[in-house]
């Protein structure tokens, strides 16, 4: 199997996207894992994705602003709202590179069940916060339902300058261009289509959070190995309807891992 590259640009271009979103005030906050110890949560299919031989387990919390569904004008109330996910990193069986969701707490009950009911995606009802104070940004979750009731995270990040010129690794961890999901007895790929991350470097103020363990995950152990910020970018999810009409630019970093 030929594992697919890390590209910082898009693959593929979505000519008829299902679904159009934007993602903003994201922070990623990762930690390194043994590959072994994740294997058996992700889809039939795939393997776990690895950089200099180890894994991550990721803790990304950002603002969903106006889901639009095919091409339609984003919804203004019940499109936008915060989220927090625990995901991991996969590759499967035809070098396909992409992300496997744990747990996605919203906090909009109808976002949420739709996408609970139509994707498989282990969304979860919470009361939710994304607050900005002075230089610093928090986000605040606690679980409604299914549960477990009492799963929560606070995080708070001061973000810094952007990032020039990003490390592989950083790379590696926001560059996914697709999720793995278990639906309807097998494992389906979700692509996706966006603009090249801004990336800032961050400072992690403040993480309590036992969302990770609640998704079947050991807890962490020490500090993350990269915490960053963006502002954001609009996307767009769906299937692959023709190649892509740009190549990413000369020099772009690239990991085949």
């Amino acid at each position: 199997m030929t594992t697919s590259p890390v590209t910082p640009d898009a693959p593929d271009v979505l000519r008829r996207p299902l679904l159009t979103q934007q993602w903003l005030d994201l922070c990623f906050v990762h930690w390194a894992v043994e590959p072994e110890a994740v294997a058996g949560l992700l889809p039939a299919g795939t393997v776990p994705d690895t950089f200099d031989g180890a894994t991550y387990v990721g803790l990304v919390a950002f603002r969903m602003h106006r889901v639009g569904w095919l091409g339609l004008p984003g919804v203004p109330y019940l499109g936008s709202f915060p989220e927090t996910n625990v995901r991991l990193y996969s590759v499967d069986e035809r070098g396909r590179r992409g992300v496997v969701f744990r747990s996605l707490d919203a906090s909009r009950l109808v976002p949420a069940t739709m996408g609970r009911l139509g994707f498989g995606l282990p969304y979860v009802w919470s009361r939710m916060r994304v607050e900005t104070a002075g230089d610093t940004i928090g986000y605040t979750s606690s679980r409604r339902v299914p549960g477990p009731r009492g799963a929560y995270s606070r995080i708070t990040v001061r973000p810094g300058e952007r990032i020039d010129r990003p490390t592989e690794l950083e790379h590696f961890l926001t560059a996914r261009w697709g999720l793995h999901q278990s639906l309807l007895g097998r494992t389906a790929y979700l692509r996706n289509d966006h603009p090249r991350w801004p990336l800032h470097r961050a400072d992690l103020l403040v993480c309590e959070e036992n969302l990770i363990e609640a998704a079947g995950l050991p807890a962490p152990s020490g500090a993350p190995v990269s915490v960053l910020y963006s502002p954001g970018v609009p996307v767009r999810l769906g299937v692959v309807r023709g190649p892509r009409t740009r190549r990413p630019p000369a020099g772009s970093a690239e990991s085949d891992r």
